[in-house]
């Protein structure tokens, strides 16, 4: 039965259109990308992250020694010299994938894995620029894609975090570094794949870890083999996080029966989406990747920093400057906004301003009820297929956040 309800599913995401929307194009022409990462959440630790190239972004902290890299199709963010995509996308296993979080990882410390998370999280109320939909949207991803994920876009510091064991959707457990920085790099062409490297083969085998990346999946969402599993001192891990459902060429959420135009739910200020690999219980972080919506003036500023030449001048490449977009268009796309939803009495907060220095667990309380303003809305088919396969009650999880 949920067989079948899947492929139905898959049926409707396949008849999806992914034409262009001239509304949407000009929505995301007043916007431009920007990747950092770095061994917190303070952003003055964050080093640029070349997306689409051969250079990983380097860093390390007390923790362990990282090398993070980044692929988005159709990418046109900064620097505005970037390749637009990457040999990874033309891998098999990848045709189908919008972006991808590579990394290779060597830990200082054993480092346990039990309560070891991988998600979103932010240092400011959300819960007033949720769009609707977002309930629905979220209750697909634990579905069809995660079932391991949980959530509070409620909380005073939101998050979506499920264990990284479970969540990464390739896992290679490499062999100990003979010293701290000879260990690989994520490779454009020889894409991280399940499996093992040298005695790392031992390691799956002493705690039983299956060899498919599905199974591998499902082995860790039970904690009691996570508790049984510590990042080894000196190993080499790499990991891929990857999907085909955040399309960050057109900033849009694609999910089977199921779109949103991101833009449209958020105003005319810069915005970020955090990745982070941390411990939940202890609040150690191990490493932070932001991806950065950059608008208005912090978007001319960037480029100015980033050599793309000042306002007026022409960007390189003959790209026209997203900073730079004539009045008539910004006006006409603002005026077709869809209004975002009311906030909530004492929760106003300027969504375009981040602190990075909170390193504390977020708030784990049970989720408040949700706004009537940001209710979902009714998904007839889609909605449906959900019900009918549900073993579970998943009125308590929203969905991802872009702030």
């Amino acid at each position: 039965m949920a067989s079948a309800i899947k492929n139905k599913i898959s049926k409707v995401a396949n008849s999806m259109s992914n034409d262009s929307d001239p509304e949407d194009d000009a929505l995301a022409d007043q916007y431009m990308l920007r990747v950092t990462a770095g061994p917190s959440y303070d952003a003055s630790t964050h080093k640029p992250v070349f997306v689409n190239s051969d250079k990983a972004c380097t860093f390390e902290n007390e923790f362990i020694k990282a090398k993070i890299k980044v692929r988005i199709r159709n990418y046109t963010g900064l620097p505005e010299e970037s390749p637009k995509t990457s040999p990874y996308f033309d891998h098999p296993l990848h045709t189908k994938d919008q972006y991808s979080i590579g990394f290779s990882f060597v830990p200082k410390k054993d480092l346990p894995s039990k309560d070891v998370v991988w998600g979103n999280d932010f240092d400011h109320p959300v819960k007033d620029r949720l769009p609707p939909g977002f309930n629905t949207a979220f209750k697909i991803v634990k579905e069809f894609v995660d079932p391991g994920l949980s959530c509070d876009a409620y909380a005073d510091q939101p998050w979506v975090y499920g264990p990284a064991l479970s969540c990464w959707f390739a896992l290679r457990v490499g062999e100990k570094a003979q010293d701290g920085d000879s260990f690989p790099q994520p490779d454009e062409k020889n894409v991280i794949e399940e499996g093992a490297d040298g005695d790392g083969a031992a390691v799956r085998k002493k705690h039983n870890i299956p060899d498919s990346a599905e199974k591998r999946r499902k082995h860790f969402l039970d904690a009691s083999h996570r508790q049984e599993f510590s990042f080894e001192k000196g190993r080499c891990y790499q990991g891929d996080f990857f999907n085909p459902y955040i399309d960050f060429g057109k900033f849009k959420l694609r999910l089977p029966g199921f779109s949103l135009n991101v833009l449209k739910h958020i105003n005319d200020k810069s915005h970020t989406l955090r990745y982070t690999f941390k411990n939940r219980e202890t609040g150690d972080v191990y490493f932070a990747v932001v991806l950065t919506l950059l608008f208005g003036e912090e978007l001319r500023q960037a480029q100015k920093n980033t050599g793309a030449g000042s306002v007026g001048e022409q960007p390189a490449k003959g790209r026209e400057s997203k900073a730079d977009v004539g009045p008539e268009r910004k006006q006409e796309a603002s005026a077709r906004r869809a209004p975002p939803p009311q906030a909530s009495p004492g929760a106003q907060q300027d969504a375009g301003s981040t602190s990075h220095s909170s390193h504390s667990a977020p708030r784990t309380a049970e989720p408040a009820q949700a706004p009537s303003e940001v209710q979902d809305k009714p998904m007839s088919e889609i909605e449906q297929m959900l019900r009918a396969t549900s073993t579970q009650d998943k009125s308590d999880v929203k969905g991802p956040i872009l702030t």
